[in-house]
This record gives structure tokens, sequence and C-alpha cells, in this order.
């Protein structure tokens, strides 16, 4: 979807964006002691208290991405959360699950209410607590797929981290060249860190250890020789049978990280902004999705570029700053690989492998990061790519004002 250029009343702008901090996504980790509502809850509490303006029970919806929807993330936590946090009840919320772009879409969808005139006022994020909901444990040891999926791709569809693989071997990427991207991803998220970068968009979490003001994932003094010396995770004997040109090379430290975390969004009509006396920040410039093949998987940020700046009528040249979401190393290396982009306008802030991807709420938390650094550049278009399991992409494109 592309929007209008110029000053439309109807324009959807980004007020404020706020993230918590990233822990560690296991037992002990800085925020593992928090229930994800309480989690998600303490975010927008922190959200709305920044724009005073804005009565929570003029809100008109709630949309939280959450891909892991079960136990304690099974009974909507955007509802959950917003209640939580104290807010009034009559305003309603949806949790969402477009797997890793889960809250990347809830913006899209937030937009897209904006835009069609039924809501003035929508906060759009998301949430997940890796260290207390384990990954896939959705699926209840049953087989999500069905026959039709095992016969259109027999002899079967492949994870993430075989995904992963088979971009490698695509494009042809070298363990090497894997490890010292993950190792540059660390190193400029601590460069971020020190400079007081991440400081503007996290808020403190409270936890039953003491509050928690930034992320604990950053690696600092990683190296290629470091990261070398670590093992392939997906490897097997059959399925190196199946895929000869796969030679192994994604590993725990070529990854995104486990983590837990929450980020939120609040966004309006930018003619609502100016009623309330509020300052836009951004607005989201143009939107779009896309299906990919499932089985590579990972590959869909490429599609979902050449579709998000034909609608924008930008080009590539014209963004500024690109955030590839770094869930393994192979899958920013590849779009950079295909586009002959600028490596210094990719996730110069580091990302997910440094910063760690808490599953549902890495969309919002990546758009958050990416607005700060277009302000703190004094830059004007950032372009959001998140690949997607199953085989999707979303992609954002953000002016800033």
């Amino acid at each position: 979807m592309a929007q209008t250029q110029g000053n439309s009343p109807r324009d959807v702008v980004i007020v404020d964006a706020v993230r918590s901090p990233v822990g560690r996504g296991k037992a002990g980790g800085a925020l593992s002691d928090v229930h994800p509502v309480d989690l998600l809850a303490q975010t927008l509490q922190a959200l709305l208290a920044r724009s005073p303006q804005v009565d929570p029970g003029t809100v008109d919806d709630v949309i939280i991405g959450c891909v892991s929807q079960v136990g304690e993330q099974s009974a909507t936590p955007g509802r959950m959360a917003w209640l939580a946090a104290g807010f009034p009840a009559h305003v309603p919320a949806t949790t969402i699950d477009r797997k890793c772009g889960s809250s990347q879409q809830s913006v899209h969808f937030a937009a897209q209410g904006i835009l069609s005139g039924e809501a003035d006022i929508v906060i759009a994020g998301g949430v997940e607590s890796m260290s207390r909901v384990v990954m896939g444990s959705a699926r209840m040891d049953a087989d999500p797929y069905g026959a039709g999926i095992a016969e259109r791709y027999a002899p079967g569809l492949v994870s993430q981290g075989v995904a992963s693989e088979l971009v490698t071997a695509e494009w042809g990427f070298t363990r090497q060249e894997l490890d010292e991207y993950a190792a540059l991803s660390h190193e400029r998220a601590a460069a971020a860190q020190d400079a007081g970068a991440f400081d503007r968009e996290i808020v403190p979490i409270t936890t039953p250890n003491g509050v928690v003001s930034a992320d604990e994932t950053i690696r600092r003094g990683t190296t290629v020789e470091k990261l070398g010396g670590l093992k392939a995770v997906f490897e097997n004997d059959q399925l190196s049978e199946r895929f000869p040109q796969v030679t192994w090379s994604t590993t725990a430290g070529n990854s995104s990280q486990i983590t837990d975390g929450a980020a939120a969004l609040l966004l309006m009509s930018r003619a609502k902004a100016e009623e309330l006396g509020l300052r836009p920040r951004a607005r989201v410039h143009t939107m779009s999705v896309v299906g990919s093949d499932p089985l590579l998987m990972l590959t869909g940020p490429i599609p979902a570029t050449h579709k998000v700046l034909a609608r924008s009528g930008l080009t590539l040249d014209e963004i500024d700053h690109v955030e590839v979401n770094e869930a393994f190393a192979p899958v920013p290396l590849a779009w950079l690989k295909e586009f002959k982009g600028d490596p210094a306008k990719l996730n110069p802030r580091g990302g997910a492998i440094a910063l760690g991807h808490p599953l549902g709420a890495s969309g919002a938390r990546l758009m958050t990061t990416m607005l700060h650094a277009l302000e703190d550049e004094g830059q004007r278009y950032g372009l959001e790519l998140m690949c997607e399991a199953g085989g999707m992409a979303n992609a954002t494109i953000l002016e800033r004002l």
C-alpha cells in the first residue's frame, strides 16, 4: 500500500516509539522473571507516559504481535497487558502472528485502520518472552502442516536453520563471511550502546531483581576467530544427503539470539496529532508484504524490497537506513549482494545477532531503533525488512518528519 505524498490530514504518523531492553531468553536472563504480560504492560505505560496529551481512553485499538501464543502468552497478551497497565477496559486489543514479522505487521494493520478512517489513534507493538514460553511450544508436538503441504513439498519443509544453510549455498557465502558479519553486528551494537544511541528508545523494566535498563545480549570483544571455533548446529546425515550443496556453516554465533523483549509505537492520523499538539516524528510512507519460497523461506526481503520500492516511487539510493532482520547472517548478506547495497547503511547499530530476536517484538524493535537512528543522523528515509517462517516478508518505508 502506497500513501500519497505531501501533507495529508490522513497521513499515518508515528508520535513515539519505545522498547524494553533485550534480555537473554533463558533462566537467569535479565527479564526472565517478568511475566510477558507485565513486560508489555510496563512498555505500554512508558509509551503513553511520554505523550500525556493522549487520553488512554481515546485509543481506538491496540494491536500486538506475538508468535508463541501458548501458556503465559495464550490469553491475547495485548489485551491482558493493556488491562494490567491500568488503562480503560473499553479499549480493545488483539494479538496477531505473522511469525518474525508479527509486530511489523501490527504497525501495518494500525496504519491501514487509520488510513481507512476507522481509527484515529492506534498502538502497535509486540512481545515475546522466549525464556518463559519456549519457541515452538505452541505446536504441542503435533504436525502443523497436514497432508497437502507434505505432498506439495515432499520430502518435507525444513527448519529456518536449514533454510539458512540453503541461502548460504545459493549465494555462495563462506563460513568466514558469515562470522565476519556476526562480529560486525556485535561491534556496531557495542559502539551504539557506548555512544548512548539506544538510551532514548529503551524504557527501563522493573523486575523482581531490580531495574533493567540496557540490553544484556551484546558480546563485546567478539572476534571472527572466536566465532570460528563454534560448531554448526543443524548438520545431520539425512539432510546432507538431501542437500549436497550445503557446507554447514550456521552456528549459534552467526544466528540471532533467543531473547525476551517488548516494543510499542504510538500511531495516529496527522490531523489527530495536530489536534493534540503532538509533533509527528515520522510517517508510514509505504507498506508491503509478500510470500516467498517456504523451503528457502528467508529470502522474502528481496521480493519485498522490489515491491515496496515500486509502490513508493523511491529508489534504493534514496533510502538512508536499512534494517534487515538478522535472523541468520546470510539473510542480510544475501539482500546486500542482491541489491549491491551500501554496507554502511545496513543495520548500522547492529541487529538481532547482537541485540537478539524476541520473535513477536522484533518488528517493532527494529522500527523503533530505525526511527531513532534517522533522527540522530538527520536522515529522511528508512526501510525495514523481516523474513518470516513459512516464506513471507514485510517491508516498511518510514519518512522522518
